[in-house]
């Protein structure tokens, strides 16, 4: 299954982005073994996490419209966070995977939010972490990530909620529900 996702990936994914969802991938079935998830889940979650992210901003309106995803006014102020929820759904109408978890994980893996599983964690840092990333602080994230799993997803939350901040862009109510929730159960 895995070679023929990646597969259809190569032809609908640009060389660029699809490099980045194989190098998720890896990352994603490293810290699947580490933290105790199923390899196989993470890895395949890694895979097709970005297979909606180069739809155009109107085919991800349309798209979410035709699969009944409520699109709030953040979402229509920056579309590309819809290519996470689109992605769930095409994980099982494009691809033939009909996991919720994996499902779950996709769909959580731009914005993060309460509730995570250790899947969705898994996700949403491998995106962040994966060996072609190269921004400040990111072999710091890797180096937690290395040991604690809610540590290094409250870096990755921090430095994405400073990296908007600083640029003024809305941050997704789901990012702070993410991070308050981390540290009400780490303190």
């Amino acid at each position: 299954m895995i070679k023929q996702i990646k597969a259809q990936l190569a032809l609908s994914l640009s060389p660029k982005r699809y490099k980045h969802s194989v190098g998720v991938s890896k990352t994603a079935k490293i810290l699947a073994k580490r933290f105790g998830c199923d390899p196989d889940k993470a890895q395949l979650a890694g895979l097709l996490h970005d297979c909606a992210r180069e739809l155009t901003n109107n085919r991800l309106l349309s798209t979410a419209e035709a699969f009944g995803i409520v699109v709030g006014d953040i979402e229509r102020c920056h579309t590309v966070l819809l290519h996470a929820l689109i992605g769930s759904k095409l994980a099982e109408t494009e691809y033939g995977v009909a996991d919720p978890e994996i499902a779950q994980a996709i769909a959580l893996h731009t914005t993060g939010g309460p509730h995570m599983t250790v899947l969705d964690k898994i996700i949403f840092l491998a995106d962040v972490i994966e060996p072609e990333r190269s921004f400040p602080g990111v072999d710091a994230l890797r180096e937690l990530a290395e040991q604690d799993l809610d540590k290094a997803l409250l870096a990755a939350y921090n430095q994405a909620i400073i990296f908007l901040a600083e640029r003024n862009s809305i941050i997704h109510p789901n990012t702070i529900l993410g991070r308050n929730e981390l540290l009400f159960y780490k303190s």
